[in-house]
């Protein structure tokens, strides 16, 4: 093995001065998972080692602060943060956030490769590292064909790329277990493969584990999560908008497996990140179930450089990066300063996205006739799971004319195709609270359809009119009142400033709780549509049961 950093070994032996030693520093030590009351020397963005020895151009005293490695989110989807790359980068920055493993399927089931190659080419400017995995459902599901379809050989010339470090989540279950010759070549295409089984057990996880898929991020039990970790796979424990399962997984991290776990977000709103945290939320988290904070760090940072072989950070350690950052209560949690490659991020300015992706809405609002309910009888009702991307499948008496049904919370659910005129599907849903009003998004995972609920037909319509309008949004409609974040990046993202995102967020959320919603209701319906999640899902072919993977009808 060579040296990496020849030219550093003189400053390492103290020989040189380094660029900036940091004083009386409590460091975290990732390996042992303990602290030590040292110093810390940086060289070239590098770390050039630890102790009281060394001498620097610019010396800092931090007075016993403690320094802990740069935070690394496992697994995420930066649109989901309706955010660029750049800007969703200025943002987790300020939160101790210096390494992202993003999975840009969203864009890439809108736009194909191009949206791969958007999401590349925004990482340059960004003040984190963000590293992608490469979408391996594009489309979810043989039906759910959204803007794009891309096989295995669409995805190998990306292999060996900058940025990107193996194939992303494997949402396709069946397609796993029943051997499918395009989804096993798109695993053979690199060593590095993440996984997405939720409430897969038994024989059939060990076969999606022997197929070569290595973690999930989808357990919303200590009982699965065990099962999985026992089977080999990495767990990434997820704390989103919606999706929170810190509180139920934690309890499985002990010193002997927190090897193999980490932290994802996965799918957090731009207001969270920005009120709440990123990673450094997962960690406070952790910590109030009763984590012991090295635990949690540890998580956060070499458990997930780890998983992905990322032996360039993750630890305060000689020849690693010097991605860290400076906290001064462990158990609060908040980060006071990050440093990114040797240097401190602070006043990092707007950077405007490297062009806009053209439109792909070629749709009308659906008719009255189109969203009409004629049946009657047992219904087949999707049902809301509090924190939860799954749902319940629920069955409700219902008779025509009967819905909006407010006094038992049965709402009408809309998906309008995005792609080409005409294709509507409707179903129920029950969790959402709505008394008046409708919403409607054009973030549907994973096709990205339209997707609207609402107490009226007449004001599902109209929500629908806005995001087409709009060529991509979401939109809070009350009778004539339209309250509107425009996304022009693809219908997924906008291209303004996070804390303008914040703000126009704060505007829809009031507008929902006007209407008697739950919170974060844009965040439930962006779910909705995934039909890769169990149980019930709605398209725009309508109802979609996710356990027996087929469309069925609304009424039996």
């Amino acid at each position: 093995m060579t040296c990496l950093f020849p030219d550093l070994v003189p400053a390492a032996r103290g020989l040189e001065p380094a660029d900036i030693v940091y004083r009386n520093a409590e460091i975290f030590n990732a390996f042992a998972c303990d602290w030590e009351r040292s110093d810390l020397a940086v060289k070239d963005g590098i770390i050039i080692g630890i102790g009281t020895s060394y001498h620097g151009k610019v010396e800092r005293d931090l007075h016993g602060a403690y320094v802990v490695p740069g935070l690394i989110d496992a697994h995420v989807h930066i649109e989901s943060s309706l955010l660029t790359p750049c800007e969703y980068a200025r943002l987790v920055s300020t939160h101790g956030t210096t390494t992202v493993i993003a999975d840009p399927h969203e864009i890439a089931n809108v736009a194909g490769t191009a949206g791969i190659e958007f999401m590349l080419t925004s990482r340059n400017n960004a003040p984190v590292d963000i590293l992608y995995m490469l979408p391996s459902c594009v489309p979810a599901t043989p039906a759910d064909v959204g803007g794009a379809t891309l096989d295995a050989d669409a995805l190998r010339p990306f292999i060996g790329r900058d940025g990107i470090l193996g194939l992303g989540e494997m949402m396709n279950v069946p397609g796993v277990l029943a051997g499918d010759a395009g989804i096993l070549q798109k695993i053979q295409l690199t060593r590095i493969c993440d996984g997405h089984a939720p409430l897969l057990s038994g024989r059939d996880l060990n076969a999606y584990v022997l197929a070569g898929l290595q973690s999930d991020h989808e357990c919303t039990t200590r009982h699965a999560a065990e099962e999985k970790l026992r089977r080999g796979m990495y767990i990434f424990i997820r704390e989103g908008s919606t999706e929170r399962n810190i509180a139920a997984l934690i309890p499985l991290v002990t010193p002997t497996n927190v090897s193999r776990c980490s932290f994802a977000t996965d799918d957090c709103h731009a207001d969270l990140l920005a009120q709440d945290g990123h990673i450094d939320r997962c960690i406070r988290r952790a910590i109030e179930c009763g984590c012991p904070a090295e635990l949690a760090i540890r998580m956060a940072t070499i458990s997930a450089a780890e998983r992905f072989g990322l032996t360039d950070r993750g630890a305060i350690a000689p020849g690693r990066r010097a991605d860290f950052c400076i906290v001064d209560d462990l158990r609060k949690f908040v980060i006071k300063e990050t440093i990114f490659s040797g240097k401190t991020i602070q006043n990092i300015p707007v950077s405007p996205p490297l062009g806009i992706l053209p439109s792909s809405f070629h749709c009308s609002p659906p008719t009255l006739e189109q969203i009409k309910i004629t049946g009657t009888g047992s219904a087949r009702v999707i049902g809301l799971v509090p924190h939860q991307i799954i749902t319940d499948a629920l069955r409700y008496e219902i008779a025509a004319g009967q819905i909006p049904d407010i006094e038992r919370d049965i709402l009408k659910i809309v998906v309008c195709n995005r792609y080409r005129d005409g294709c509507v599907g409707v179903g129920l849903v029950h969790g959402f609270g709505l008394k008046l009003g409708a919403i409607a998004s054009s973030v549907s995972h994973d096709a990205h359809n339209i997707i609207a609920v609402g107490t009226s037909d007449v004001e599902i319509i109209s929500a629908i009119a806005v995001v087409i309008r709009s060529q991509g949004a979401m939109a809070a409609v009350i009778g004539d009142d339209e309250v509107v974040l425009p996304l022009d990046c693809a219908g997924l993202m906008s291209t303004l400033p996070y804390p303008d995102i914040v703000s126009y967020l704060k505007q829809l959320n009031d507008t929902t709780k006007r209407m008697g919603g739950i919170n974060d209701p844009f965040m439930y319906l962006s779910f909705l549509a995934l039909t890769v999640i169990p149980a019930l899902r709605i398209t725009d072919r309508g109802v979609f049961d996710g356990e027996k993977f087929k469309d069925v009808p609304l009424f039996d």
